[in-house]
């Protein structure tokens, strides 16, 4: 009885949230079969009986076809011809409704979450006028070639990519003694790499350079770089009065924040403050918008050091989540299927050269993978990569299509090739070594043709993401859901296919580059370690509901990490120079092992003394003499990048 009074106060909620006047529903495409049988479902709501009728009130059938055999079969019962069964009926077509809520085919009216996302895309023909630059500046055209791209030359470039990574990993196949397919499965297996070890010269140079690091504090190294960079300019209230020592104010606030010890919590142990006066200045001084601007000050200065060639050139990216732990009370708060525990994530864009470029605070329920390149989009510092490393959250089709139209190289660290889809060219592409890996002949074929006639709108979203008209993240959400109907997921699907077939192919072929991904991987996962050793407070739980507030408390992290990132490249540099004064040669493959991740020699804890903020430090030295071109004319891996994180 309990039971099916709750079943019937479900179905009164879900009738009243579909009542036209609370809900306004449309549908995206010309498939309205879903909103038919709502309506039919809505004009029968006060039935008491176990059955309704089959027909609209035009007399046709209410069509079924957008749901799967098993629901018609419950919906119709044989024996009463023209009736659906009621609340099978019901719950086939709210249960239908949500789907087509999520993969946007069926749009709420004045909603934000569930609006027409394909009325935020560009016109076509505000498309063409930008077009030929567009392809030039993603790299997809050459400039005298834009003129000539069109569905055909576009369909022409994706065969070519194809075929070339197909012929290339085949021909190499023979030489290739880290790569075994099995001839039954075609799954391929790869030769586990084993690093050389790190140098004695190496190890030496990373003994005396920690040795030497000189103690520091948190606070400290905040209010140099403060100096140095001045990031802490780029906050202030919006009525423009700042408050006394803004530097020193904000400095604390960052360290406070960054170190999530929580603003009253400081207090007891900053001199000088209050609880109130922080959380005010942390409320009313910071935002999301200039918390990246002060990221992006001093990833640009970072960049500008020599010291920071020895890690990489500023042109590839990992991005990678880290389980954030939020109150349990949190009604934001969802449990997340690949960590397994309630909270939140935070996803970091980390540089080749170590430091973070772009940060974001991300529910548990939400797919990573829609962020991938969200990051690299927000990104505004001048560090603007080209190649994006994931791991395996980066596999989706879209994802892969999506960065390739916007000029981005994904090379995510597969770990797991059983589940992996080889593509063909087509239907009669065979192979002498790797056939086997594409499954049967025949099968598994790219579907040119769709790409071809889907061209327009293919352009439209790329242009339109990359012109900020739409988020990458709002249209990957939409191109998740595979949607039968929906022609523009099906183009981006198989344009994926090519990409992420292709990269697949690469992969399997070169060792080096394999090396190359796992150090970049290795290097965000080594980030999110040290931004949770920074991020010490309150045992590492988020204690902010407010999304916004718990946005901004992995932006400041992300700022506080990046500081102490950029003052131990300075350190290290320095002690560079002393070796250098005391007749060291320093080798830069060597001090491509040193990480600017040290712990050692900052002090977290005890009383947090603010005298520091008013000592200005001496200017630094963003130069340093070492030759870094050998690693820049070699492969980096091959230099001990596999080792560095």
């Amino acid at each position: 009885m309990l039971l099916h009074g709750q079943i019937g106060r479900d179905r009164a909620v879900m009738f009243d949230l579909a009542d036209n006047d609370k809900l306004k529903f449309t549908a995206t495409s010309e498939d309205s079969r879903v909103l038919d049988a709502l309506a039919h479902a809505q004009r029968h709501q006060a039935a008491h009986g176990e059955y309704i009728t089959a027909f609209n009130e035009e007399g046709k059938e209410v069509g079924l076809s957008f749901a799967t055999q098993n629901w018609r079969t419950a919906a119709v019962d044989k024996t009463r011809t023209g009736q659906f069964v009621r609340k099978h009926f019901e719950a086939m077509v709210f249960t239908a409704l949500a789907e087509e809520l999520r993969t946007g085919d069926v749009a709420v009216v004045g909603s934000e979450e569930y609006a027409d996302w394909s009325e935020q895309l560009l016109a076509w023909e505000v498309v063409q006028e930008t077009l030929g630059s567009y392809l030039v500046e993603v790299g997809l055209a050459e400039p005298g070639e834009s003129a000539e791209f069109d569905a055909t030359f576009f369909r022409r470039q994706l065969e070519d990519k194809l075929r070339g990574a197909a012929a290339a990993a085949d021909a190499g196949y023979p030489e290739n003694d880290g790569l075994v397919i099995d001839p039954e499965t075609g799954i391929p297996s790869l030769k586990a790499f084993r690093a050389d070890g790190q140098r004695p010269s190496a190890k030496r140079l990373e003994q005396e350079t920690k040795a030497r690091m000189p103690e520091r504090s948190l606070m400290g190294i905040v209010a140099s770089t403060a100096y140095w960079v001045e990031w802490w300019r780029r906050f202030g209230p919006p009525s423009g009065n700042e408050p006394t020592d803004p530097l020193g104010r904000y400095v604390i606030v960052t360290f406070v924040k960054g170190s999530n010890m929580g603003p009253y919590k400081a207090a007891r142990h900053i001199p000088g403050v209050s609880g109130h006066e922080l959380s005010y200045v942390a409320n009313k001084h910071f935002s999301i918008v200039l918390l990246n601007e002060a990221v992006a000050d001093l990833v640009n200065a970072h960049a500008r050091l020599d010291i920071s060639q020895a890690w990489g050139d500023g042109t590839a990216v990992a991005a990678d989540g880290t389980h954030m732990d939020t109150y349990l009370d949190n009604l934001l708060s969802e449990t997340s299927v690949r960590y397994g525990k309630p909270g939140g994530i935070a996803y970091h864009h980390v540089s080749d050269t170590y430091i973070a470029l772009f940060t974001h605070f991300i529910p548990c329920g939400v797919w990573e993978a829609v962020y991938i390149i969200e990051g690299l989009l927000k990104n505004t510092s001048e560090v603007q990569p080209t190649t994006v490393h994931a791991d395996t959250q980066g596999q989706s089709f879209p994802v892969f299509a999506l960065a390739h139209l916007l000029g981005f190289d994904l090379m995510p660290r597969i770990r797991n090739w059983k589940e992996l889809t080889f593509y063909r060219p087509s239907k009669h592409s065979e192979y002498v070594h790797i056939d086997a890996l594409f499954g049967e002949p025949g099968k598994n074929v790219i579907d040119f043709d769709l790409i071809e006639s889907q061209f327009r709108h293919l352009m439209r979203e790329a242009v339109s993401v990359r012109e900020g008209a739409i988020s990458s993240s709002t249209l990957l959400k939409r191109l998740r859901s595979g949607s039968r109907k929906n022609a523009t997921y099906a183009a981006f699907r198989e344009v994926g296919r090519v990409i992420r077939t292709v990269q697949l192919l690469r992969y399997l072929s070169n060792a080096p580059l394999r090396r190359r991904v796992t150090a970049a991987t290795n290097k965000v996962e080594s980030f999110n370690r040290f931004s949770q050793w920074i991020g010490f407070g309150n045992r590492g739980v988020i204690a902010d509901n407010d999304p916004i507030e718990q946005e901004k408390a992995m932006k400041f992290n992300a700022l506080l990490t990046n500081a102490v990132i950029f003052h131990n490249a300075l350190d290290i540099a320095e002690i560079v120079r002393q070796l250098l004064e005391e007749g060291w040669e320093i080798d830069p493959e060597d001090l491509a092992h040193i990480s600017p991740y040290l712990t050692e020699h900052i002090n977290r804890f005890g009383e947090y003394s603010t005298h520091e903020l008013g000592i200005r430090p001496d200017a630094y030295d963003p130069k340093l003499d070492v030759d870094f071109t050998p690693l820049r004319e070699q492969d980096l891996t091959a230099a001990g990048l596999g080792q560095a994180a």
